[in-house]
């Protein structure tokens, strides 16, 4: 398959340019047409169409208040809605579509290789592909100039290399301000930066919301969510990319709008210091997404030394007290009950990424925010599962898990959290309508026979996904009770 665009060419402009001076002409009362600014206005036009021009001159005719300005509140009920699916419209020059797929290869080797790179390519790097401008429609008003790039790890690579166009996108809505001073401080109905996730190795294409939505009823802080379909034009006209996940940015509106001051240390750890076990601790591997310009770091390394202290054999109380002081435990747990119960293979504790910390600047504690839950609400992968019973976790490669579960006052309260859980937010009849609500959402949109770039080998492949949905959630049901009553 080939992603590259044909370039057209545009002869009929000649004529149109023939037709639009005879009746110039003929219409004018002016024998002296300035004929100069008329092919001024023609080679701009084709200097358009070639994407060489100067694109600064516009103007923002659709900007509100209400819908562009940083002014407004974020508007969660009309972005994050959850009983719709929306569309998005994306508008990208066919010569900045192609800079992106230039790009992608420099990163990850020839599109549609299936992991055989091109000679010289990188194929495993810490570089996030490039942002270009392009036009986002929505609900018939335009934003203008919107930051772009495709985004993910794995995921990302492995699409590309699938040879799949459905990839994820993060939209910064005034990336490119310094550029176009008519954008500055714009935002999307409030929300100044999203992702679109492609829902990637999720056939029922419901396990980033539903995800979300379990945490969220748990009481945790976590990204709201929306179902769109998304169209690109990148020259030829609106092509469907597929159903995506809206999801709403961490170091955006979730620290403004779920925490009562937005001003604390905001981290995405990646890495072996993420695991927080005993002599891992690196500074470039907790990644801050505030602050960044403050080289002050001592809280996540009070928590790797703390978490790791010898007092936690010695006096366990003291260990406890010092550990409460820098982490939020009791979010914590409840977070580890809620992530175990519902299952979840590309977070902590089978790999080291995928969360946040937030000091919070109300209590001075970190607190635990999950991310990238696609791969959440499925049996055992990666050769093994996040079993409820943690007593044999491998304690130095994720000592924060291993050391709580083992201390028995934090062991009880992380099992009043899993029995909350089961009975609450993931409660099998609640969770099992939830997929039966969404799925007859989306289906229409996952399984039509126009349905775009897709994971989906057949429709039969949506609904058997569900299905592996529902018996999960019997499974998990089994699975805490046992545990409970053991």
């Amino acid at each position: 398959m080939s992603i590259k665009n044909i370039k057209v060419t545009f002869p009929v402009q000649k004529i149109l340019f023939f037709l639009f001076i005879t009746s110039f002409i003929a219409c004018s009362d002016d024998d002296s047409v300035n004929t100069v600014d008329v092919e001024n206005e023609i080679i701009e036009e084709e200097d358009v169409v070639s994407t060489t021009v100067d694109d600064t001159d516009f103007e923002a005719t659709d900007w509100t208040t209400a819908t562009h300005s940083k002014d407004a509140d974020p508007d969660f009920d009309e972005v994050f809605e959850d009983n719709a699916v929306k569309r998005l419209d994306i508008v990208i020059t066919e010569a900045r579509w192609d800079s992106m797929l230039e790009n992608m290869t420099e990163l990850y080797g020839t599109f549609g290789s299936s992991g055989q790179s091109a000679p010289g390519a990188i194929t495993s790097t810490d570089e996030d592909p490039i942002f270009v401008p392009a036009e986002v429609f929505y609900e018939g008003k335009e934003w203008y100039r919107v930051g772009v790039r495709f985004k993910g790890n794995s995921s990302l690579q492995s699409t590309w290399q699938s040879g799949n166009l459905k990839l994820s996108l993060k939209l910064d809505f005034d990336e490119f301000e310094d550029d176009y001073p008519q954008i500055d401080n714009q935002r999307f109905y409030g929300f100044k930066k999203l992702s679109l996730k492609n829902n990637y190795d999720d056939k029922s294409m419901l396990r980033e919301k539903v995800a979300a939505d379990v945490f969220r009823s748990a009481g945790l802080a976590v990204s709201n969510t929306a179902f769109y379909t998304l169209y690109i034009d990148h020259g030829d006209g609106p092509i469907y990319f597929g159903l995506y996940t809206l999801v709403e940015e961490v170091d955006d509106t979730v620290i403004d709008e779920q925490f009562s001051d937005n001003d604390g240390n905001l981290y995405k750890p990646d890495g072996d210091a993420a695991t927080f076990a005993a002599g891992t601790y690196d500074e470039d591997e907790y990644v801050k997404k505030t602050n960044e310009d403050e080289a002050d770091f001592s809280d996540v390394e009070s928590l790797l030394n703390i978490i790791n202290d010898a007092s936690r054999t010695t006096d366990a109380a003291t260990w406890r007290s010092n550990l409460d002081a820098v982490l939020d435990t009791d979010v914590y747990l409840k977070y580890l009950a809620t992530n175990t119960v519902i299952q979840n293979w590309d977070t902590y504790g089978r790999m080291s990424h995928n969360y946040y910390l937030y000091n919070n600047p109300d209590t001075g504690k970190l607190n635990w925010i999950p991310w990238d839950n696609n791969e959440a609400l499925q049996y055992g992968k990666q050769q093994g599962a996040p079993e409820l019973d943690f007593s044999d976790l491998t304690a130095s490669q994720w000592p924060l898990i291993s050391y709580l579960y083992n201390d028995a006052i934090y062991q009880a309260k992380y099992d009043t959290y899993v029995q909350e859980v089961i009975e609450g937010a993931f409660n099998e009849t609640t969770v099992q309508e939830l997929y039966a609500s969404y799925s007859a959402l989306v289906e229409p949109y996952a399984t039509s026979e126009n349905e775009g770039y897709t994971f989906l080998n057949s429709s039969a492949d949506f609904q058997n996904a569900i299905n592996g949905l529902n018996a999960h959630a019997t499974s998990r049901t089994a699975a805490v009770n046992s545990y409970l009553n053991r």
